[in-house]
């Protein structure tokens, strides 16, 4: 798959069930998948929908993903140190990435493992001059082992006019692995890890998230900083931590210490 793809499925709403995963061209500098605001992929609950693997921190290609909607995404695929694992609609490893006006239904990934996350989006060692950009999108009732809604690592994110309601980290154990467990649980709508990287959470509501572990709407770890947690214009309302945060459905951790996120003009309770 690469270029500009378009849907001809007439003027009413479409679902069309995946038989297999679709895949990004690495051969195309820019791809774009637009619905039209009509189009929804659905993975049937049992596979991932849409794949690309460019390298670690490649630049190329862009992926722009807009106007669609993706449900029933599901990926089976446990954490080994080489699997592809998380990612139950988008998963994506290097170039950049751009989902615009598209929702995120009904999405899974396996429910366990210590970062094993993104039922809906995965992205994994992107590009790390150009953040990820979620702009005018919904994420509700996805489920994962971390981060339902979002996951990242080595992957920078805007999060701008967003929706991310009822979504739920299900693992046990955080990360790494508590002792007799297979680990994971925080991150109930976005998990992030990682060394020097910024989130940015704007104009976007999170509600009725949850975590088994840590951060009921957000999971967000600097191994090594700098790195900064931003939450501005948004109303985080009723994200519920199963066992740790350090605000209101929140959990924000640079280079080991506790740190509170840059909060401008939002309420989060």
């Amino acid at each position: 798959m690469g270029g500009v793809i378009t849907f001809k499925c007439g003027p009413d709403p479409v679902t069309i069930m995946m038989t297999a995963t679709a895949t990004v061209s690495n051969s195309s500098h820019r791809v774009v998948l637009d619905g039209g605001g009509l189009v929804t992929l659905s993975g049937g609950g049992n596979r991932r929908i849409l794949y690309m693997k460019s390298g670690w921190e490649q630049q190329f290609p862009h992926l722009i993903v807009q106007n669609i909607t993706f449900r029933d995404g599901y990926s089976a695929t446990r954490q080994t140190q080489t699997s592809d694992y998380g990612g139950g609609a988008i998963f994506d490893e290097g170039g950049q990435l751009k989902v615009v006006n598209s929702r995120f239904i009904d999405n899974r990934c396996y429910a366990y493992g210590p970062d094993l996350g993104g039922a809906a989006i995965r992205a994994y060692g992107m590009d790390m001059s150009v953040p990820v950009y979620i702009t005018n999108d919904t994420f509700r009732r996805n489920q994962c082992s971390n981060g339902a809604a979002l996951s990242g690592l080595y992957a920078n994110f805007v999060v701008t006019n967003s929706l991310m309601s009822n979504n739920h980290a299900v693992g046990w154990g955080a990360n790494p692995a508590a002792s007799g467990t297979r680990g994971g649980g925080s991150g109930g709508a976005v998990y992030t890890d990682g060394d020097s990287y910024n989130l940015v959470i704007a104009g976007t509501i999170m509600r009725y998230n949850t975590a088994r572990e840590g951060g009921g709407a957000i999971f967000f770890v600097v191994n090594n900083g700098p790195g900064r947690l931003t939450i501005k214009s948004s109303r985080l309302h009723l994200n519920t931590s199963g066992a740790f945060q350090n605000a209101p459905g929140i959990f924000d951790s640079v280079d080991g210490h506790d740190t509170p996120p840059t909060v401008n003009r939002s309420v989060i309770n």
